[in-house]
């Protein structure tokens, strides 16, 4: 497997500019010139035992348990900038048709895919 799906541990600037990543298939104002093929930035995260516990008392006073909210957020921003960086690395400088997917690998433990194709745009003139 390549190197660039190993997380460093480090945080870097993403690779593409979030404004050049869609859901759609195409993207506002450019050409898809080059399609250079599926994308992913994969993330597999646990809670803490004080994150669980903290979380667990937060569901007793009820609403947003922000515990779990901030690292589902935290989990899905790594999976998107390693699927950028993933974009980046095969020449692209755009994804479209980007999307989350999660799966619980284990109780406790949930996997967050970020996928899309890379593809090399152009400004239309």
């Amino acid at each position: 497997m390549s190197s660039s799906f190993v997380d460093s541990g480090t945080t870097t600037a993403p690779a593409i500019p979030h404004n050049m990543v869609t859901t759609a298939f195409t993207l506002d104002g450019y050409k898809i010139v080059r399609n250079l093929g599926l994308v992913r930035g994969i993330i597999v995260r646990s809670r803490s035992i004080v994150g669980t516990i903290g979380a667990t008392l937060q569901t007793i006073v009820g609403g947003n348990i922000t515990l779990l909210t901030n690292l589902c957020e935290e989990t899905r921003e790594h999976a998107f900038d390693l699927m950028l960086q993933h974009a980046a690395d095969l020449g692209g400088n755009a994804v479209v048709g980007m999307h989350y997917d999660a799966t619980e690998v284990m109780q406790g433990v949930t996997e967050v895919l970020a996928y899309g194709t890379a593809v090399y745009v152009l400004k239309n003139s």
